[in-house]
């Protein structure tokens, strides 16, 4: 198995659609300010969604992004959140979906598509438009379905992929009528159906596990994609990703003449939007909407964020492979604390994010991890400290066959908002007895150093593109997903996750199975808590509409629009 989830900067997860829980949050009632005094809304979703006729044809758009990737497949799993919203931009949207996550076909893409059940299995069937085509002149059609099926299938390990999930339980994707005509037939009854492809499709010339993992690290491939626009310059060095119109579309014509991408820390974006440079940046804390109050011709959006902060822990490294050590880590970090920090002059406030699964605004949500047992507990933490014998040195610091209680935790921004939490979590670990060294690194390094496991602890972000999380437990818990870092998944967990969750045929019983194990497994293994969810502040130029089209990026809650309805007001 191999899961979904995609990371970023303080990021990651993928989901798939589920025909029972609901995504949609209501309006929360929490406040906020605007960096002053004045109250601010935070909504479900808030991106200034706009007809194309209430639009200008032209102009440009400058966006700021955590990072231009190195690996450019959002399939592999070496790719990020961000990886995925530069791919979406240049690579086809087979599907859309609303922000309360419900999922339609595409129709530049789709013709017909169909879900019904025959002899006991679910079958999907779609009918490819006839002028659908990549830019290598390569037809879109069933072997661009299967391409993307048999990549992420798990059947063959050589592929490094994000996610097995919903693809390893397809049986076969075979053409109909014509190659245009697409068959997906899953083993039996799939709970999530409508989850497959969800995230695009690849293009057939991606047809080995090495092209897969490695054709583009470094190269986007733009001839492989297709859509609305084209991908026209990628400097991964310089940070910087340029799309244009593409000539080759069949469907409504894109609304810009040029969208970029320019890799930017923290405060060099928030210093670019200032200086007119981009017209977008992230203003999630006090000091960010301050620097950004008294510009004219801006408007701040709010939105519910589909994302969880999380903290993990490697538990292969040697000072952290005892259960008792990392509960200990985890209990004696104040959670309270953390959100006092984060959401500091933000006016907000939510529920505990108790789970890693749903958010507590969905169905079937349940306290997984206060029901494991976590909670800030000093005490609890240096008795646990002292069951793994590890003793308190003379400097505070507790110390076991010489070697100190040490761990390694980066952090990849220059946010004064970062600092300071991660001060604070080292205070918090020193209480107990724990050295926690921190660690400054560039932004650019962030997906290389978590994929690689460069760190003892690490704090990102596990940000969902729809609300169908339960559908990805195994991409969390799994043994061998590529999500699953803290090396804490066993044989044992897998069998019961495939035994007691994925044998189930509804999305009702799939939910209701993984708040049922989740605790379990969270008493077993202890690698990763989510700390808050927390709002999704941007500041933007006014007029700019249609915001946050692909997946991962925060502002309409779980939908995933068309790109090429970005654009300017009239």
């Amino acid at each position: 198995m191999r899961s979904t989830t995609k990371l970023t900067g303080v990021i990651a997860l993928s989901g798939a659609l589920a025909l029972v829980i609901s995504g949609c949050a209501a309006g929360n009632g929490n406040g906020g300010t605007d960096g002053g005094n004045e109250p601010q809304e935070t909504k479900a979703a808030d991106y200034n969604p706009q007809p194309r006729e209430n639009l200008q044809e032209g102009g440009e758009v400058h966006f700021g992004i955590n990072e231009v990737t190195p690996q450019m497949n959002p399939f592999n799993g070496n790719g990020s959140a961000d990886t995925q919203r530069l791919s979406s931009w240049y690579n086809p949207q087979v599907f859309l979906m609303d922000p309360e996550g419900n999922v339609s076909a595409n129709p530049a893409y789709l013709d017909e598509w169909d879900i019904s059940e025959k002899d006991g299995k679910t079958v999907i069937t779609m009918k490819v438009n006839e002028k659908a085509v990549y830019n290598d002149g390569t037809p879109i059609d069933y072997k661009a379905f299967e391409t993307t099926w048999k990549a992420n299938s798990g059947e063959d390990e050589a592929y490094e992929t994000s996610s097995t999930d919903g693809y390893k339980e397809i049986e076969s994707v075979v053409a109909g009528d014509t190659d245009k005509d697409v068959i997906v037939t899953f083993k039996g009854e799939f709970a999530w159906p409508k989850m497959p492809f969800l995230n695009g499709i690849l293009n057939p010339n991606v047809n080995s596990a090495d092209v897969f993992n490695t054709a583009y690290i470094e190269n986007p491939h733009p001839e492989w994609g297709a859509g609305p626009y084209k991908l026209t310059e990628y400097d991964v060095n310089g940070q910087s990703v340029t799309f244009e119109p593409n000539e080759k579309w069949w469907g409504d014509a894109p609304l810009l003449d040029k969208v970029t991408f320019t890799g930017l820390d923290a405060a060099a974006s928030i210093n670019a939007f200032k200086n007119g440079e981009i017209d977008m940046v992230g203003t999630n804390t006090k000091d960010r909407l301050a620097q950004v109050a008294d510009m004219d011709d801006v408007v701040t959006y709010r939105s519910q964020q589909t994302a969880k902060t999380i903290v993990i822990v490697d538990a292969e490294k040697p000072q952290l492979q005892d259960l008792k050590v990392r509960e200990a880590f985890f209990k004696a970090i104040d959670i309270d604390q953390q959100k006092q920090i984060a959401w500091n002059g933000l006016g907000y406030e939510e529920a505990k994010a108790g789970s890693l699964n749903l958010y507590d605004f969905q169905d079937g949500y349940a306290d997984s991890f206060g029901e494991a047992g976590l909670e800030f507990d000093v005490d609890g933490a240096k008795k646990l400290l002292d069951e793994a014998g590890w003793t308190e040195g003379d400097d505070g610091i507790r110390e076991k066959d010489g070697e100190k209680l040490s761990i390694v935790f980066p952090v990849h921004s220059d946010d004064p908002t970062q600092e300071a939490l991660a001060k604070a979590l080292q205070q918090q670990q020193k209480a107990v007895g724990i050295d926690l060294q921190i660690e400054k690194r560039a932004p650019a390094d962030f997906s290389t150093d978590f994929s690689t496991k460069n760190w003892d602890a690490f704090s990102l972000r596990f940000t969902d593109s729809d609300p169908f999380g339960p559908l990805y437990f195994c991409q969390l818990y799994c043994s061998d997903s590529g999500l699953n870092l803290s090396g804490t998944g066993t044989a044992e967990i897998d069998e019961k996750i495939k035994d007691q969750v994925e044998s189930q045929t509804t999305a009702e019983d799939w939910t209701a199975a993984t708040m049922k194990l989740e605790p379990e497994i969270i008493k077993e293994t202890w690698g990763v808590i989510p700390l808050y969810n927390g709002p999704s502040i941007f500041t933007v130029k006014e007029g700019l509409a249609n915001l946050t089209p692909e997946p991962y990026v925060g502002l309409d809650l779980f939908g995933v629009q068309p790109v090429e309805n970005v654009g300017w007001e009239k």
